[in-house]
């Protein structure tokens, strides 16, 4: 028995209050309790007090229990928080994971069919590669059929359905086995002696019960009773369908590539583009259709990063990147996969909140591909200063800078390609390439702005262009649909002159507008699906998820107020060909009943992404 050691006048440290930050625990995600504490000097703090840093002699023990009751309820796959009421049987005979296969009613397993039949038709081509012979269990999937006639009767929590459900996970694995007995069939597995602790498989369907106790570090003995807190039932992490890669080059018959498996051939390289969502951002008042434990930061950054890392792209350029996230999550976990990091944090005049929440633009590149040549930070703050200076009265200059300040930045990097220029006409030369990572303003009322932040930037690139023979692409989250003047200056090299935006110029900083161009040869990624001539199913099903009137995506952000195209990857054609693309979604893809983000996809963007291959300079 532990010794229990009366509090002495109530001088010793005591637990105040316990919480956790969502009541809903997710399989590999991180649960950290917020445990409030008082000094014996009545100071009040939440950090950790271990055995090693104790304080005024005391220091906290923590332990976790998985809390295994006799029936262990099954998880519905599309609404995680329900208890599963239905099992595909198709899945099972698949060997697709079980957890994939429960549904909490009928109409939750129609609504999620297109997306679920995906998965069938994937286990249908893994058996065709097997050999197996796939008729004798999917022939009736891809008829059109109705589908009620794959699915189990009501599942009835009973220890058959549950052994069934738990098989993958090989049984409970507990790190200290012994487990305490209690009453109505429940037992106590003690799973964790840490302040945070990770669900793990083993836990879905489960309760989890934190418990902390203040010891004193002469005696051993524990001061007070156990503070405990219980979650809800641990579920499974939603994993959306992966987005396979389509190849675009008229040359290439491959038809799609396996993400998991791929890697990009030589002398070629993938760019990832992708706005992530800031966790300042990411607030119920703005996205209440996605459940609060989806919207949790400790949950959004564990599913983006899978969702990063599963690309296996060699330049990944990421937009809303909280400076404290860049610092203690994003740069150490992509460098154990090997990447590389450049950062440029948002200016702060007009930001208002924590220096830790700015957010900024992230730069990250595979260090076995690319070697780090130079890094330009772009301040349009600086550049809003400079121009008023120069073009603005000065009785003027505080509404032009109010108008023109609103701290977005850009992020370029120089990198010399480790794959060589081999197949050219002088393969000893090195092989560069400039990568612009921007976030433009988002005020609608402000296109002048958007517009003047986007030429200055094509601008700078201009100099680095001159300054050397380099191809270039320019990715990030301009906050400009296809047919505004910003993307026309960035696709057409101009803007036309009678477009309704330049009406809106209260500054004159646009004029005069035959000013507004750039020379650099620049062409959108993703009109490859609207420009290639060939056919087949996976062409033909992107086409129609493109606007054949701008030659863009329908839509790259996807929330209940707005959907349309604002992300771009924008790349060089004189110098570089796009080999083949990220596939598209469509609406009915997201699910029916939500916007992003959602459980499964953890930004309101999609990510884009491009295999490119260096090619000769066209001379002109």
């Amino acid at each position: 028995m532990t010794q229990v050691k009366p509090a002495p006048g109530g001088r010793m440290l005591t637990v105040l209050r316990v919480h956790l930050p969502s009541e809903i625990p997710i399989v590999g995600c991180e649960i950290t309790p917020y445990v409030l504490l008082r000094r014996p000097d009545g100071g009040v703090f939440t950090d950790d007090v271990s055995e090693a840093s104790p304080v005024d002699g005391y220091f906290m023990r923590y332990k976790w229990y998985r809390i295994q009751s006799d029936r262990r309820a099954a998880v519905c796959s599309v609404h995680p928080t329900e208890q599963a009421t239905l099992q595909c049987i198709g899945c099972l005979k698949s060997k697709i994971p079980v957890a994939k296969s429960y549904h909490c009613s009928a109409k939750c397993f129609s609504d999620a069919w297109q997306h679920h039949r995906v998965l069938h038709e994937r286990a249908i081509s893994a058996l065709n590669e097997n050999g197996n012979e796939e008729e004798e269990l999917f022939g009736r999937f891809g008829s059109g059929s109705s589908s009620s006639g794959i699915l189990s009767s009501a599942l009835s929590g009973s220890t058959s359905n549950h052994s069934q459900s738990s098989g993958a996970n090989n049984g409970p694995t507990p790190v200290y086995p012994t487990g305490t007995e209690k009453s109505s069939g429940e037992t106590w597995f003690e799973v964790g002696r840490s302040r945070t602790y990770t669900a793990t498989a083993d836990d879905i369907g489960h309760v989890l019960r934190f418990e902390c106790v203040v010891v004193d570090l002469e005696t051993r003995g524990t001061v007070g009773a156990p503070t405990s807190v219980m979650t809800s039932r641990v579920i499974p992490a939603p994993t959306p369908t992966p987005r396979r890669v389509i190849p675009v080059n008229a040359a290439d018959a491959m038809g799609h590539l396996d993400l998991d498996s791929r890697t990009s051939s030589f002398g070629t390289f993938t760019v990832l583009s992708y706005n992530i969502l800031a966790d300042t951002y990411a607030t119920s008042d703005m996205y209440s259709y996605c459940p609060t434990w989806a919207l949790s930061w400790a949950y959004r950054r564990q599913n983006l990063l899978r969702e990063i890392i599963g690309y296996h792209a060699d330049i990944i350029c990421l937009q809303e990147v909280q400076n404290n996230h860049f610092e203690e999550f994003f740069a150490p976990e992509l460098d154990k996969h090997g990447y590389q990091a450049l950062y440029k944090r948002r200016t702060a005049e007009v930001f208002a909140g924590s220096p830790q929440a700015i957010d900024g633009c992230a730069t990250f590149f595979r260090r076995d591909k690319f070697s780090h040549v130079k890094k330009y930070e772009v301040e349009f703050n600086k550049a809003a200063q400079s121009l008023t200076d120069a073009i603005i009265p000065a009785a003027q200059k505080k509404l032009a800078l109010n108008r023109l300040v609103k701290d977005n930045i850009a992020l370029i990097a120089v990198l010399e390609a480790k794959f060589g220029n081999h197949g050219t006409e002088n393969p000893s030369k090195r092989q560069l390439l400039c990568v612009a990572n921007t976030h433009i303003n988002i005020q609608h009322d402000l296109k002048d702005v958007k517009l003047w932040q986007i030429h200055t930037l094509l601008k700078g690139l201009e100099k680095i262009a001159v300054s050397a023979d380099i191809p270039m692409l320019v990715c990030g989250d301009f906050n400009s649909t296809p047919g505004s003047t910003s993307h026309g200056l960035l696709a057409m090299g101009k803007v036309d002159q009678l477009h309704p935006d330049l009406a809106v110029d209260p500054l004159g900083i646009l004029r005069p507008l035959s000013k507004l161009t750039h020379q650099l040869p620049l062409v959108s990624a993703y009109s490859s699906f609207a420009r290639m001539a060939g056919v087949g199913y996976d062409l033909d099903h992107q086409r129609r998820r493109m606007d054949p009137t701008t030659n863009e995506p329908l839509f790259t952000n996807c929330t209940r107020d707005f959907t349309g195209t604002i992300d771009y990857i924008f790349y060089t054609a004189d110098s570089l060909t796009v080999e083949s693309l990220l596939e598209l979604l469509d609406e009915d893809s997201l699910r029916k009943d939500t916007a992003l983000p959602s459980p499964e996809w953890s930004s309101d963007h999609l990510a884009l992404l491009a295999e490119f291959r260096c090619t000769p300079r066209v001379r002109r």
